[in-house]
């Protein structure tokens, strides 16, 4: 409920305040033909009006393509204390395009799942890559590895840049290009030169039921080796180095995080309000995504 305030300065001057989602509303009723008790909701009713709008104001707007030949689940979880958006996950044909909203200071990871079969009698997992439950919708759950992670910061203050990456920490399921409208290039984040399923060492290869290579696991999921996935004694940039495998996905998306502690870290900043995430781009999928 919002929290209201009558003050009086004068008796023939009533200012009535209110807060409501972080806004601040102020009206002066001493010319109004309202009865006072009329005055709290219809104040209530301006300044949800006010707070929406800049509430959407401030949101930011993903446009998420598919330009596979095929069709994927793109799914998004948020950090912890982030709302979920586009209701965690949705079906996406090829060449099409859905649009959704998250709030402009939210945190999370965008992902796009492959494979999928959400018939009722199909048993966990129903996705080859990317898997959340086998739902549909994950609903905050965060996706089975490997699958080639977006993942974004955004901050309220649009003045301020938004911070984003794509990683392959937890291996490569498709490759993603993400970019805004802006012609500054260190807002974009490019695809990959190749196809890490088709160079994927044996050893990292996700197969699925037809023995068709789907995913490429990264080598800490693939061993679960300190010195692969940086922890403990490898628990800073110094002790944790580039590997063979690593130095393979760099090689081949050199805009990516290959590894924790890529150098230069491959991040993105750039203070916009949309952006647009193609899976498969250029020369593995369909076509471009038109402005």
């Amino acid at each position: 409920m919002p929290n209201l305030e009558v003050e009086s300065k004068k008796p023939a001057t009533k200012v009535v305040y209110m807060q409501y989602s972080s806004q601040t509303c102020h009206l002066n009723t001493s010319r109004m033909m309202l009865p006072e008790k009329f005055v709290a909701p219809f104040l209530a009713l301006v300044c949800l009006f006010i707070s929406s709008g800049n509430l959407q104001a401030q949101a930011c707007t993903f446009y998420v393509s598919n330009k596979c030949p095929f069709p994927i689940w793109p799914a998004a979880a948020p950090n912890q204390g982030h709302p979920v958006i586009a209701n965690g996950g949705f079906y996406l044909p090829p060449g099409k395009t859905r649009k959704f909203q998250a709030p402009g200071d939210w945190t999370g990871r965008i992902w796009a799942r492959t494979g999928c079969n959400f018939d009722s009698t199909n048993h966990k997992p129903a996705c080859e890559t990317g898997d959340c439950d086998g739902k549909l919708e994950c609903n905050g759950a965060i996706g089975l590895p490997p699958a080639t992670l977006v993942e974004f910061t955004l901050q309220v203050d649009k003045k301020k840049p938004n911070f984003y990456d794509v990683s392959l920490v937890d291996g490569y399921n498709l490759p993603v290009h993400v970019w805004t409208k802006s012609s500054d290039t260190k807002c974009h984040i490019r695809g990959c030169s190749k196809d890490l399923k088709a160079t994927c060492p044996t050893e990292l290869q996700v197969l699925n039921s037809q023995g068709e290579v789907v995913a490429c696991k990264s080598a800490c999921l693939a061993f679960n080796l300190d010195s692969f996935c940086c922890r403990n004694a490898y628990g800073s940039p110094e002790k944790c180095k580039p590997s063979v495998y690593s130095q393979m996905f760099k090689d081949a998306c050199p805009s990516y995080f290959s590894y924790a502690f890529d150098t230069p870290p491959p991040l993105a900043s750039c203070a916009a309000n949309e952006y647009v995430i193609t899976f498969c781009p250029e020369r593995w999928g369909i076509g471009h995504m038109s402005d």
